[in-house]
C-alpha cells in the first residue's frame, strides 16, 4: 500500500467519524428542542435500579412520575431547591466554576466526596445519563449541559428539574413528592414543606420529608434562612418573569 492510498483511507475514516458526530449532535439537538416544549415520558435516570437490562418491565422499584407546569408548583419549592442546590443558578451558564474548584480541593482530603453539580448539570444527568461517576459521564454531562443552556430558558431548566429529580425512593418530581409525602398538590406546599423536600435531595431514597429527623430539620431551617437571604419568593418571581 502506497502512501497516497493510505492517506485516502485515513481521510475516509475521519470523514465517517465526523459524519457520525454530526448525526449524534443533530439528534441530540432535536431531542432537546422537543423536550423544551414536551415533558419526557421517562428519563434515563429513573430506571437505574432495575434488576433486568430490559428495563422497567421487570423493575423491582415502583416509579411515581407526573410532570406538571412550574405554574402549578408552590413558588417556595423552586426557591428552596435553588437555595439548597445552586444559588448562582440564574447567573451561570451551566457551570459554577468557583464551587467546582472548591470541591476539587476539598475532595483531596474528604472521605465523602463533595459534589459541585449545578441544577443544569443535574437535569442533563437525569435526562440522558447513568448514575456511575467517571470521566466519560462527566464529559457527556458537560456536553448536554451546554446544549440545555443554549436551547432552554432558565425557567424550563428549573421546571424540568422539579419534574425529574428523585424526591423519595422511586418518587420523581414535585407532584409525586407532594402527593406522596404530604397528601396535597404541589401548588399548596408551604415554605417549610418545600425546604424539607429540598433538604432530602442529597439522599432521597433513605429520607422521608414527612417524618424528618434532627439532621433534616436542621438542614431545612438552614435552607429557609438561605431562601430569605436570596430575597424570598419575590426574588424568584422576578427571575422567572
Amino acid at each position: 500500500m502506497n502512501n497516497k492510498s493510505f492517506l485516502k483511507k485515513i481521510i475516509g475514516v475521519v470523514k465517517q467519524f465526523l459524519l457520525v458526530l454530526l448525526i449524534f449532535l443533530l439528534y441530540n439537538i432535536f431531542v432537546i428542542i422537543v423536550f423544551r416544549f414536551i415533558d419526557p415520558a421517562s428519563t434515563a435516570f429513573m430506571y437505574q435500579n432495575v434488576e433486568s437490562p430490559i428495563g422497567s418491565l421487570f423493575s423491582s422499584v415502583d416509579i411515581y412520575y407526573k410532570p406538571v407546569s412550574i405554574n402549578n408548583v408552590s413558588i417556595y419549592l423552586p426557591l428552596a431547591v435553588i437555595a439548597s442546590e445552586d444559588q448562582k443558578f440564574f447567573d451561570h451558564f451551566g457551570f459554577d466554576f468557583e464551587q467546582i474548584e472548591k470541591a476539587m480541593k476539598e475532595n483531596t482530603y474528604r472521605k465523602r466526596k463533595r459534589g459541585a453539580s449545578t441544577i443544569s448539570m443535574q437535569v442533563a444527568k437525569n435526562l440522558f445519563l447513568w448514575s456511575e461517576r467517571n470521566l466519560v459521564r462527566k464529559g457527556f454531562e458537560a456536553y448536554y449541559t451546554l446544549l440545555l443552556e443554549l436551547m432552554w430558558s432558565k425557567k424550563r431548566i428549573i421546571e424540568t428539574y422539579l419534574n425529574v429529580a428523585e424526591m423519595g425512593k422511586g418518587i420523581y418530581g414535585s407532584s409525586s413528592a407532594s402527593n406522596f409525602h404530604f397528601k396535597k398538590s404541589p401548588a399548596k406546599l408551604t415554605m417549610g414543606e418545600s425546604a424539607t423536600i429540598a433538604a432530602i435531595l442529597p439522599n432521597p431514597k433513605k429520607r422521608n420529608p414527612a417524618k424528618p429527623g434532627g439532621y433534616i430539620i436542621s438542614r431545612r431551617d438552614d435552607i429557609i434562612r438561605q431562601m430569605n437571604l436570596l430575597g424570598g419568593k419575590n426574588y424568584l418571581i422576578q427571575q422567572l418573569n
